[in-house]
C-alpha cells in the first residue's frame, strides 16, 4: 500500500525533522510503500497573508535532509513549470497540485522527468475527465495508450480529493475511485477530502471524519492514501483543522490493513 504523509507546508526544519522522526515505523513496514511529504510553497492560498513555505531553494534542501537523515522517498507538489526539474532532482514524487491538473505545460514539464506525477483531481472535475491529464503525461513518455497498467508501468497517478458542490465543503463519491481507476492507480487524499474551503480567510475543514472516508476509500479498493499530519494540527501553518495528528494517522492505517485484509485486498 502507497502512504504518502507529512505536514501540509515546512513550516521551518525543526519542526519537519521532528515529524519525519515520527513517522519512521511507516518507513520500517514492509506492507507500506512509504513517501514523505510536504509543501515548499503553497501559492494557493486563500489569503496573501497566508504563510506559503521557504520557497524552492531553501524547501528543496530541508527536504534532501530528510532523504539524507531517515532514507525516506519524497514527494512535494509544484506551481510553475520551473521548479519541476530541480524539485525532481530531490523528490521521487512531482505532485500537481488540483487547482493545476489541466496546466499542459506543467504536466509535460513533470513527464519529462524521471518522477512519478502524482496529479490530484481539481474539485470541479469529473472523474472521467482525469482521463486526459494522464495521457499529456504519457504522451511526453512516448506512451498512447491510457489505462492502468501504463500508467503503473510510466509512473502516472492519480488522487481523488472530493469535489466542490457550492455548499463550502467537499463531496466524496466513491464512484470516481473505481472510475478513476480505468486510467491510473489512484491515490485516496482523506485529509484534504475533510477541507471546508472558503471559510473567510483560511480554509477549514473537519479532521474528524478522515478516518471514516479512509476506511470507506479502503473498502472500495484504492492503491494507497494520502494523508496530512502533524505533532500538532492546532499549531499547524496550513491545513491544521483537517490534519491527523500522528497518534491518529497511525491508529487510522492499522484500520484500512484490516479492511483490506478482511476484504483480500
Amino acid at each position: 500500500m502507497i502512504i504518502l504523509t507529512g505536514p501540509c507546508v515546512i513550516e521551518n526544519r525543526d519542526n519537519v525533522m521532528k515529524i519525519a522522526e515520527q513517522l519512521s515505523k511507516l518507513n520500517e513496514n514492509n506492507r507500506i510503500d512509504f513517501y514523505f511529504k510536504a509543501s515548499f510553497d503553497k501559492a494557493n492560498r486563500t489569503s496573501l497573508d497566508s504563510f506559503r513555505g521557504p520557497g524552492l531553494d531553501e524547501g528543496l534542501k530541508i527536504l534532501q535532509e530528510v532523504k539524507d537523515t531517515f532514507g525516506y522517498k519524497l514527494v512535494t507538489d509544484v506551481h510553475e513549470s520551473y521548479q519541476v526539474a530541480p524539485t525532481a532532482q530531490v523528490c521521487d514524487v512531482v505532485q500537481i497540485p488540483a487547482f493545476l491538473c489541466r496546466q499542459t505545460d506543467l504536466l509535460v514539464a513533470a513527464g519529462k522527468t524521471e518522477a512519478i506525477v502524482n496529479i490530484k483531481k481539481g474539485q470541479f472535475l469529473a472523474a472521467a475527465s482525469m482521463k486526459h491529464p494522464v495521457a499529456k503525461v504519457l504522451a511526453t513518455r512516448g506512451v498512447e495508450e491510457v489505462n492502468y497498467q501504463t500508467s503503473k508501468d510510466n509512473g502516472v497517478w492519480l488522487c481523488e480529493r472530493g469535489n466542490v458542490f457550492g455548499y463550502g465543503s467537499l463531496i466524496v463519491d466513491m464512484k470516481n475511485l473505481i472510475a478513476m481507476r480505468e486510467y491510473a492507480p489512484v491515490i485516496f487524499d482523506a485529509t484534504h477530502s475533510a477541507q471546508v474551503p472558503s471559510t473567510g480567510e483560511t480554509t477549514g475543514g473537519n479532521s474528524a471524519i478522515v478516518p471514516s472516508l479512509a476506511k470507506a476509500a479502503a473498502a472500495v479498493g484504492v492503491d494507497g492514501f494520502f494523508f496530512e499530519t502533524h505533532f500538532d494540527p492546532s499549531c499547524a501553518l496550513s491545513d491544521g483543522p483537517n490534519m491527523l495528528k500522528i497518534d491518529d494517522l497511525y491508529k487510522t492505517i492499522d484500520d484500512i490493513f484490516k479492511i483490506q485484509d478482511v476484504l483480500g485486498y
